[in-house]
């Protein structure tokens, strides 16, 4: 999973994220906290992450210790 959506989206919502991206990878539902970024079919251009005005868009790797569990849960909502 290249970029990864974590706690900064829960409750915003913005979805300047959504209308950026190219591939259209960027879901989520009306039930659901926050947007979730679909890992098979991100194509890692990172325009999403410099879009969010939240800040909560991160490559993988850089994920802050404290959310790392936000690459499970945007996997998750996929499966």
């Amino acid at each position: 999973m290249p970029y990864v959506i974590t706690e900064p989206c829960i409750g915003v919502k913005d979805a300047s994220c959504v209308d950026v991206c190219p591939v259209d990878c960027i879901h989520t539902t009306d039930e659901a906290p926050q947007y979730y970024i679909n890992p098979d079919q991100c194509i890692d251009c990172a325009a999403c992450e410099m879009a969010c005005p939240v800040n909560a868009i991160y490559y993988e790797d850089d994920v802050p210790a404290d959310w790392k569990q936000y690459i499970q849960v945007n996997a998750g909502f996929f499966k």
